[in-house]
């Protein structure tokens, strides 16, 4: 593994305040290592600063901590994934009651204004992956993925070239949903052995209310689930209620940081762990009366 200039982002929600940057050896935990739970085995250094683990899981920490005195653990969350092997009615009957109800409500409310059925298209193929850019990317630009996080789908050209070397080894499917004609959600899921890996979704903002980005996951993971190719969507790093409504299961991770232990690391870790600490405390101080102010910081 070659290290990397790593940007370690003091970040309040979707604001970046300031950046650091270190050559960092990255480490990622695909699903399959989360679940199965190994110490990773760490490369030399060479000339990098440290390492960058992600979606450890949490029960590995503590077996990690000797590993360096320079540790901090940037983010804690569940790595969800959504197992529809067994059938998209099995999937469904994972949810409760409750759930299962509000789901077919937006399903028939968006069939209603569509002119009464879902157009949902799917694109797997060369030919049918570039078209898929060709209509998603104005798209993306109108999502607030691309706007505020800066994690709408890619558009140049490497990124296309890579699309359709995907394509060609049919290790991708897309999916759009239409509204009378007029594309209003995309879904882009590159493949890792029999998992969809959950890279790009986005939609555009005047139909938020509609929940067009929940109607597309629901219906192509039906339309997977019949397909029979993969068995697992992978949501990866990072929480939200769109993951957990949507998945099956969900593995505690968490993100670290591994150092060399000098003066300038030191001070950055000290730093971090400042900073990390301070927005957790302003985080849990929104949720409390008089103090709901706080949550525009994170906008």
């Amino acid at each position: 593994m070659s290290a990397v200039l790593y940007p370690l982002k003091f970040q309040v929600g979707v604001r970046t305040l300031f950046v650091a940057r270190r050559r960092l050896i990255r480490i990622p935990f695909s699903l399959a290592d989360t679940m199965h739970g190994e110490m990773p085995v760490l490369p030399p250094l060479g000339d990098a600063q440290g390492y960058i683990i992600t979606s450890l899981p949490e029960a590995l920490l503590d077996g990690l901590k000797g590993r360096g005195p320079l540790l901090h653990v940037r983010q804690r969350y569940t790595r969800y994934y959504a197992d529809f092997a067994r059938g998209f009615d099995a999937y469904m009957a994972g949810f409760s009651g409750k759930t299962r109800a509000a789901l077919k409500r937006k399903l028939k409310r968006f069939a209603e204004l569509s002119g009464g059925s879902l157009d949902i298209r799917r694109y797997r193929t060369v030919e049918e992956i570039a078209a898929f850019a060709e209509i998603a990317v104005p798209l993306s630009r109108k999502s607030y993925q691309h706007r505020l996080l800066d994690a709408g789908l890619p558009e140049d050209d490497t990124a296309r070239r890579e699309m359709a070397a995907l394509a060609a080894a049919d290790r991708v499917r897309a999916f759009i949903l239409f509204r009378m004609e007029r594309p209003v959600a995309y879904l882009y899921l590159p493949a890792a052995d029999d998992v969809l890996i959950y890279a790009h979704l986005g939609y555009d903002p005047a139909e938020a209310e509609h929940s067009p980005g929940t109607i597309l996951q629901l219906e192509a993971t039906r339309l997977l689930a019949e397909e029979g190719r993969y068995t697992r969507l992978d949501f990866t790093e990072g929480e939200g209620q769109h993951k957990r409504q949507l998945s099956t299961g969900g593995v505690a991770c968490a993100d670290v940081l591994l150092l060399r232990p000098t003066v300038a690391n030191r001070l950055l870790i000290t730093g971090l762990r400042s900073f990390d600490a301070a927005v957790a405390l302003a985080k849990r101080a929104s949720t409390l009366r008089g103090f709901g102010w706080l949550k525009g910081l994170r906008r």
